[in-house]
């Protein structure tokens, strides 16, 4: 197809993309999902799981075969942006005062799913085919565990900040935690994708590249934003251009040394100084962001999730126990960190609730996964169902541990007796 031809059919697709979004949204919102949950749902359902499976010729009209780098590099524009704001997040809900049973709890938030998940991969290896050609069985469970262990940090933020947990004892420990977990999560993540290019020179290279990037940004990040920032030269159209510009440069460049743009755009956001001018900048760039590019990312993680790959019995069996040791290894072992520290059990269960959603972060990471070939379509399917479960059943599971909450914390009143 020729640009020209390409034009139209990417403004249909943008527009059914959209829309659908919204209609989901609404009705998923009715039962309180947050839309991060609606459009991860609706990309799925775009896909071959749904609209592929009863409508073949309409999904290839929609979204033909030459479209689909238009829509990943349009919603790659999306993920940019959102990972910028999901790092500038991660700096703004520091939470020092809970250092000690936060570490505890991302710590083994992170640990037991990562052994789980490996422990999987490795027991059924032989039985289940979910490992491309040439993909060391290191490298698949390692990915696995990873995944497994991400909690998607900027919709736990969001949870909070729309339910009015923001300052509770347990609102202050998931974002505390949860900030912690991604980030030695997206370290892992790099780390097994440096060895899965299975050569020296790209791992050296990815590994070179990020110390001078992490150096870069350690002793020349904070300056060289701040001057952005604050330079009263510059308007604020101006200093949104030149933050802009900032952002795609370090995307290009995490994406040359195979580090992927994510880690840079997540890495920007961290060194970015806190200020009003920042939040201007990100009030401008991320409705705009979100509410169009974002979902073209989801739509495409869709077109390549197939639910009906799970109808064979092997694969739905490891999904089945992928999705219960997802949230074991989460929810249980963050509960179980927390009441060790000697945290109250409501607040223990809600930290494991919150901490349990994988949400957008872990469709980032089965996609970069895609892109290094280290994923193949039956996995990515599992773990897009695992990322599913996990986030859609986290507003119920609050929901239900705050009426509970209110009825054991609630007074029995006994009416009083008639005195003659």
């Amino acid at each position: 197809m020729t640009p020209t031809e390409l034009a139209p059919r990417f403004f249909i697709a943008v527009a059914v993309i959209l829309l659908f979004c919204r209609v989901v949204s609404w009705i998923l919102g009715k039962a309180g999902q947050p839309p991060v949950v609606s459009e991860m749902l609706a990309g799925v359902l775009l896909g071959p799981s749904l609209l592929g499976l009863f409508f073949p010729q309409v999904q290839a009209a929609l979204f033909p075969a030459p479209l689909l780098p238009v829509l990943y590099v349009v919603g790659q524009v999306g993920l940019v942006f959102f990972m910028f704001q999901a790092g500038y997040a991660f700096k703004s809900h520091r939470v020092t005062r809970l250092a000690g049973t936060a570490g505890a709890v991302s710590l083994a938030g992170v640990t037991a799913p990562l052994l789980l998940g490996v422990l999987l991969v490795v027991v059924t290896s032989d039985a289940v085919p979910l490992r491309p050609d040439g993909v060391s069985l290191g490298v698949s469970a390692a990915f696995v565990g990873v995944a497994l262990a991400i909690t998607a940090f900027p919709m736990l933020a969001r949870i909070i900040t729309e339910r009015g947990h923001a300052g509770t004892r347990h609102g202050s420990l998931a974002l505390a935690s949860g900030a912690i977990d991604d980030l030695v999560a997206w370290i892992m993540l790099a780390v097994v994708l440096a060895f899965a290019s299975g050569e020296a020179g790209p791992a050296f290279v990815t590994a070179g590249g990020a110390v001078l990037f992490g150096l870069a940004l350690w002793f020349g990040g904070p300056r060289v934003t701040g001057l952005l920032i604050r330079s009263d030269r510059l308007d604020d159209r101006g200093r949104m251009l030149g933050v802009v510009a900032l952002l795609f440069l370090v995307a290009f460049y995490t994406d040359e040394i195979g580090l992927y743009a994510v880690f840079g755009a997540f890495a920007l956001g961290v060194v970015m100084p806190q200020h009003e001018r920042t939040d201007r900048v990100i009030s401008v760039t991320n409705p705009v962001a979100s509410a169009v590019f974002l979902p073209l990312f989801f739509t495409f993680s869709g077109l390549r999730t197939e639910f009906g790959l799970l109808g064979e019995p092997r694969v739905l069996l490891f999904a089945a126990a992928c999705v219960t040791l997802a949230i074991v290894g989460k929810f249980g072992a963050c509960w179980a960190a927390a009441r060790l520290r000697g945290e109250p059990n409501g607040v223990a269960l809600k930290v494991g609730a919150l901490m349990n959603a994988r949400g957008l972060m872990q469709l980032i990471a089965l996609n970069v996964g895609l892109e290094a070939g280290i994923v193949n379509a039956s996995l990515f399917t599992v773990l897009v169902l695992v990322a599913l479960v996990t986030t859609i059943m986290t507003t119920p599971v609050l929901t239900w541990l705050e009426r509970r909450e209110k009825r054991v914390t609630a007074p029995a009143e006994e009416p009083a007796l008639a005195v003659p």
